[in-house]
């Protein structure tokens, strides 16, 4: 019996997932190799033996259902903390970094593929967007540092939409029949350079103006449903109210509308159930969404046209990575001499064998017309490089974060972690009990049994998580130098502001600055100012010094003898197994090498 066009697409649609659920229990038993990447090489099976799944994947169906609920959920579980910290790392890598290795591919392309120089741009503006997804499974598997992560994939969502704009810019100066000679004319760097920002800067404006939106609505609503189906709206909507309206760039506006929601929105917007609903959702969605497409990736891979071009595609390989290196090692470089930056040689050499290429660049090449003359082969380069990424260089990541000297968490590291989620999840549930009970919610005896339960476990969590740090220290000496650099970054910031407000004098201001600094270089060295002697400070602040000059008395003889003994007796101050010249690695874990490396690249 024929069935109709609708059936065939359902079969088609749960083949893709009946491979996916293989898979999925595959990975349950050896679980050795990231989901996405199983998937693809699950697809590429699927096409060698000729499985026909006959959904086509389309440029549209890339940008328009796929890529609003990915970039949405990662824009929303980035911390906007450490999304701000790393912010001109990831700015400068996703624009100056993007259009340098544009134009390395561009020219090297004139030589290697033959390519006019325009054609050879709109090639590296296809092929050089980078897809996280599956580095950032990978790094959660193996534990690998939190700022690491947020540097892959702040960089992804940036550089998506920046990219996404200038292949619209070269595509029209293509298909208008122009050259490179009118894009290197004033007015035509001009042209491209605001367009770029006017895109850019409006979706980011859209994004955040309909984000704002939804959480006004969700502030004043507790269903999390309805919270739900709104963020829904939000993700597609932000990206169709930017692109197809405003003709600004929509991967910007729904990355913008998700780190409101995902930071915002979760402080001040979510009960603590929306909070779970919401993001298990998006959690659900994205899984997904990625379920889908790298599943029809691989199946829809020209394996026979790649080996056609394996001459081609490997100095075309060759090629990208050389690009991606130029542009990251310089560049954070770069900003490592001009702000406190500090992204290590190690890290750099992740984020260049980490710039996988997926989606985006398979979107885009789908999206050229006809007119292009070598569209055919632009694809196979691009389905080609980007199923040796995913593969190749996904696959070798963990060894590769082993070669280059990358701290990945212990089980003692994941015991922590999941003995201080625990302690701050009991610690929300006590207060939601008290605002329940002062709201008279729940009856006294209900909040005294809840009180009696999550406060026994409370304290059992502090009496084990004691017992960890006792038994291993250099999870307290990592936690106070992460949370050391995040104090000196906010006392920068004040100190900032305090001159900016005409507080404080230039010259104060150079003076306290320099000190921040010089104390952010021994965090950086793994050495805390924060000492575990409860009667010396770890550091003496120049501040003291003027004051003496002044007359004034400092140091302990200022302070009464209840404020020594409050100090001196505080169980909390005593830091165990901190003296002596035990050095262990700081939060990023590219601290450890700073002395040998500078700030990045050869800065002594």
């Amino acid at each position: 019996m024929a069935t109709s066009g609708i059936e065939q697409q359902l079969i088609d649609l749960l083949t893709v997932f009946l491979i996916a659920g293989g898979v999925g229990a595959l990975l349950a038993k050896i679980g050795r190799v990231p989901y996405t990447i199983a998937l693809l090489l699950a697809g590429f099976a699927a096409s060698i033996v000729g499985l026909g799944i006959d959904i086509t994947l389309t440029h549209d169906i890339i940008l328009l259902v796929v890529l609003p609920p990915l970039l949405f959920e990662g824009a929303a579980t980035t911390d906007i903390d450490e999304f701000r910290a790393n912010f001109p790392v990831m700015a400068v890598m996703a624009t100056v970094g993007l259009a340098l290795s544009i134009i390395i591919v561009g020219v090297v392309s004139t030589r290697l593929l033959g390519y006019t120089l325009l054609m050879g741009l709109l090639f590296g503006t296809i092929i050089l967007p980078t897809d996280p997804v599956s580095v950032l499974s990978l790094f959660k598997q193996v534990g690998a540092p939190e700022r690491l992560s947020v540097l892959v994939e702040g960089e992804s969502l940036m550089n998506d939409g920046i990219s996404v704009v200038i292949f619209s810019a070269l595509l029209a100066l293509v298909e208008a029949g122009e050259s490179a000679a009118d894009l290197a004319t004033l007015s035509g760097v001009t042209d491209l350079v605001s367009g770029i920002i006017v895109s850019a800067g409006g979706g980011a404006v859209v994004g955040l103006a309909c984000g704002y939106l939804i959480y006004r609505v969700m502030a004043n609503l507790d269903e999390h449903m309805t919270e739900i189906v709104l963020t829904v709206v939000l993700a597609y909507g932000a990206f169709l109210v930017a692109e197809h309206y405003l003709h600004v760039s929509g991967v910007i506006a729904t990355v913008a509308a998700g780190l409101l929601i995902g930071n915002r929105g979760r402080e001040y917007a979510m009960s603590p159930q929306t909070k779970t609903a919401v993001f298990n959702t998006w959690e659900t969605a994205a899984y997904v969404v990625n379920t889908f497409i790298f599943v029809l990736l691989g199946v829809k891979t020209p394996i026979r046209q790649i080996l056609a071009e394996i001459e081609v595609l490997i100095p075309a390989i060759v090629l990208v990575l050389a690009a991606r290196a130029i542009a990251v090692y310089p560049l954070t470089g770069i900003v490592n001499r001009l702000s406190n930056a500090n992204v290590s040689r190690k890290y750099q050499h992740v984020l260049v064998w980490g710039g996988l290429h997926g989606s985006i660049p398979i979107a885009l090449v789908l999206g050229l017309p006809e007119s292009v003359g070598p569209r055919q082969q632009m694809r196979v380069l691009v389905f080609g490089i980007a199923a040796f990424s995913l593969v190749v260089q996904g696959l070798s990541m963990k060894w590769f974060l082993r070669t280059v000297g990358v701290r990945t968490s212990g089980e003692e590291q994941k015991l922590y972690s999941l003995l201080l989620t625990r302690a701050k999840a009991v610690d929300e549930a006590l207060d939601e009990a008290e605002r329940l009970h002062d709201r008279n919610l729940i009856r006294t005896d209900v909040y005294e049994r809840f009180q009696r339960e999550y406060g026994r476990e409370k304290k059992e969590l502090n009496h084990v998580i004691r017992a960890l740090l006792e038994a291993e220290p250099s999870l307290l000496k990592q936690e106070l130098l992460q949370g050391e650099a995040r104090i000196l970054q906010a006392e920068e910031s004040a100190i900032t502001e305090a001159e900016l407000s005409g507080q404080l004098s230039r010259d104060l201001t150079e003076d306290l600055i320099a000190e921040v600094r010089e104390k952010e270089a021994r965090v950086e060295r793994g050495e805390t100012t924060v000492t575990s002697d409860v009667e010396h400070e770890g550091y003496r602040e120049f501040w003291r010094e003027r004051a003496e000059e002044f007359g004034l008395t400092v140091g302990d003889e200022v302070l009464g003898e209840s404020e020594k003994e409050e100090i001196t007796h505080d169980p909390e101050m005593d830091l165990p197994s901190m003296k002596g010249d035990e050095r262990t690695p700081s939060t990023d874990d590219e601290r450890d090498d700073s002395n040998a490396e500078g700030r990045g690249t050869g800065s002594e």
